[in-house]
């Protein structure tokens, strides 16, 4: 899932989820590479408006990768948009890309990309959009030798997604909290709104516990518990400190 677009002129334009992402793509990126990337929208948009000088279109499907050759040719970019088959980071050589985009999956799935390409530690800028399970991907970051450097959320069809912006480095271990609750999304308006949806959803799952004998069971139901506490305190703060 790659979300809406339009069209003005020759021009692209994404919709919010994938323009939220095309923003974070730093003006010094020269080539783009964009794994699992369906239509082809983010390489074909940031070409369109000569952000990249080339980029790199890779999906693992036959279909999704058609379409992309198909926004391609719709906007004549043929010769500056590389289309590869293949599975996750395999259609890449360390040093190819400046900025990989990893969107429009679970987090378990991005997480699983990552760790069967240890060399995307040393160097490129990593752009992670997961539709699903950013608790994961956010827990394993840390583990993995990752560092994040930015987070945003976009809000798109009363949807709200998060994106990382990432590299290779040291940062400390992910709580319970910023599982939830993200990183570095204080700044960010839509935050309020986003915790309050992982505290209705952790007080949720832990009351689908509440009758589960299995010690297991009421451990993770604290857990649950105490993160989404912790979750409604940060809320209660934020909206404190952005109170006018």
């Amino acid at each position: 899932m790659r979300g809406e677009k339009g069209f003005v002129s020759n021009q692209l334009i994404l919709g919010r989820r994938l323009q939220a992402i095309a923003d974070l793509v730093p003006a010094s990126c020269r080539r783009l590479a964009d794994i699992g990337t369906d239509h082809g929208y983010i390489p074909a948009a940031l070409l369109l408006r000569r952000r990249l000088d080339t980029a790199i279109a890779a999906d693992i499907g036959r279909e999704p990768l058609e379409r992309a050759r198909r926004t391609a040719r719709q906007y004549g970019l043929e010769s500056r948009m590389d289309l590869r088959l293949g599975d996750g980071l395999g259609v890449l050589a360390p040093g190819e890309a400046d900025v990989i985009v990893i969107a429009g999956m679970g987090g378990d799935a991005i997480v699983s990309i990552l760790s069967a390409a240890p060399w995307v530690r040393a160097g490129p800028l990593l752009l992670l959009q997961p539709m699903s399970k950013a608790e994961v991907l956010r827990r394993y970051l840390p583990e993995g030798g990752f560092a994040v450097q930015a987070e945003a959320l976009a809000a798109e069809r009363g949807v709200l997604y998060p994106i990382l912006s990432v590299r290779g480095g040291a940062m400390p271990p992910c709580t319970e909290s910023q599982a939830w609750g993200g990183f570095l999304l204080e700044g960010d308006p839509l935050w309020g709104r986003y915790l309050e949806e992982h505290i209705l959803r952790l007080r949720k799952a832990a009351a689908g516990l509440e009758r589960a004998r299995s010690p297991e069971a009421g451990e993770k139901r604290e857990r649950f518990l105490r993160a989404a506490g912790e979750l409604a305190a940060r809320k209660e703060a934020w909206e404190l400190a952005h109170r006018t």
